[in-house]
């Protein structure tokens, strides 16, 4: 099996109370790179810290580190709009970071990326591909895309308490300044993109499609921003089976539609529960208390690992060992 994961930037996350995905505003840029790095070497490279939320939480990427050291799979990462370096390879698809939602074009590029990772998913090669993503403030853009499509399905948050009033104020605002209605970009869902969404989503989409026509299967690793990518692809006439591989963090945020959502868009559901809630320990139980959810790939990683047969219990232990080893050595967070 083989992960691929999109890594990019909005600036839309720096919108006050959207993500919980870092700390610290100014920091939250790196981000995406932190969790490819993470992902792929175990270990923040650039900047030597890892995302944790202001409450503690770290960074999804842990998480699904720690089902890679025991349920080994392959990784490829895409550079869909890093505002920053990183110090793992990555496939360049000529992007640039997303702008505010709000503004009048969200990303310029849409359609070059979309293609540019369609070529990339057509060469992986691989029997099984799960396609996940990276990107503070993207459960907004997701929402965004989402309008534009004419769906109603809400999305949901790194953050215990889903600010999705203020979610949808950014995104009427986002629809009024690309000078569109809830659904007026149904029959464009590339448009959507372009105008509501960011580099990543185009990222995602594009990576999926060009994997169904060369015959892979394709998984979906993460949560409501994957049902923004599934959207456009069944606007755009995509048929091929698709299905989503999440949290039961995802499944139980009331905030969300996810049984409505997957049932319209024809996609089969996994849900895997890793079990947080038999540990007290701050990696897991952050989780419990709402925050993080999804992310990095970190629901299909925990599917993987339960098809592989690797007991929960060794997950957790996993992930308590990957937080030794990245948070809780001196200088290792990103936050106070």
């Amino acid at each position: 099996m083989r992960l691929v994961l999109a890594a990019g930037t909005t600036r839309t996350a720096r919108i006050d109370g959207i993500s919980a995905a870092g700390a610290d505003p100014d920091l939250m840029v790196h981000t995406p790179g932190a969790d490819a790095e993470i992902l792929v070497e175990g270990r923040p490279i650039e900047r030597p810290v890892v995302p944790v939320s202001p409450s503690g939480c770290p960074t999804p990427a842990v998480v699904t580190r720690a089902v890679r050291e025991v349920a080994d799979f392959d990784v490829t990462v895409l550079d869909a709009g890093l505002s920053h370096p990183t110090g793992i390879e990555t496939v360049p698809l000529g992007a640039e970071p997303g702008n505010d939602v709000r503004e009048t074009v969200a990303v310029p590029d849409a359609g070059r990326i979309f293609e540019a990772a369609r070529e990339v998913g057509a060469e992986l090669g691989d029997d099984r591909v799960f396609v996940a993503e990276t990107i503070p403030g993207g459960t907004t853009t997701a929402l965004g895309v989402l309008a534009a499509l004419g769906e109603d399905w809400g999305v949901s948050s790194s953050l215990p308490e889903n600010p999705l009033d203020l979610k949808r104020r950014v995104v009427d605002e986002g629809l009024v300044a690309s000078d569109l209605v809830s659904g007026g970009a149904a029959d464009e869902p590339l448009r959507a993109v372009e105008a509501m969404g960011d580099p990543v989503l185009a990222a995602v989409a594009g990576t999926v499609l060009g994997a169904v026509e060369s015959g892979t299967e394709v998984t979906l690793a993460g949560g409501t921003q994957l049902l923004a990518a599934a959207a456009v692809l069944r606007g755009l006439g995509v048929e091929s089976p698709l299905r989503l591989a999440t949290t039961s963090f995802v499944v139980g945020d009331r905030t969300t539609a996810l049984d409505e959502a997957t049932d319209a868009l024809d996609l089969d559901l996994v849900v895997t529960d890793p079990g947080f809630d038999r540990s007290d320990h701050v990696a897991m139980a952050r989780y419990v208390a709402g925050e993080g959810k999804e992310g990095v790939g970190m629901g299909g990683a925990l599917a993987f690992a339960r098809e592989r047969g690797v007991p929960m219990a060794e997950v957790r232990g996993s992930v308590e060992a990957v937080y030794e080893r990245l948070v809780a050595r001196p200088g290792g967070r990103d936050g106070p």
